[in-house]
């Protein structure tokens, strides 16, 4: 992944242009959705095999797909919380390392 692909070469200018504020929002934006996709899609698959099952079965309880969404979630924590925090602190590392370059 490519984070922060920011044109340096200001003519004099102080402070960032919006460009620079829009790359570092865009950045931000695709980091967080990378990082929440997969706990996201195993909470979609639990419900969606819940509601199967409440159809196929005609059970209508409301409360019946929380307890397998929690403990799925869980589980894909313990499994892609490692990559999900590595994602997270990447994208932290490079804003950071470039931060003299946003405050001149």
């Amino acid at each position: 992944m490519k984070y922060l692909e920011i044109d340096i070469q200001k003519k004099g200018a102080k402070g960032m242009t919006t460009a620079e504020v829009i790359t570092i929002a865009k950045d931000a934006l695709y980091t967080i959705i990378i990082t929440a996709t997969p706990i996201l899609l195993i909470s979609l698959v639990i419900g969606l095999v819940i509601s199967i099952f409440q159809t196929v079965t005609s059970i209508q309880e409301q409360t019946m797909t929380f307890v397998p969404k929690i403990i799925g979630i869980f589980l894909g924590l313990m499994l892609l919380g490692g990559w999900m925090l590595e994602n997270m602190v990447t994208y932290m590392e490079n804003l950071w390392s470039n931060f003299s370059l946003y405050i001149r």
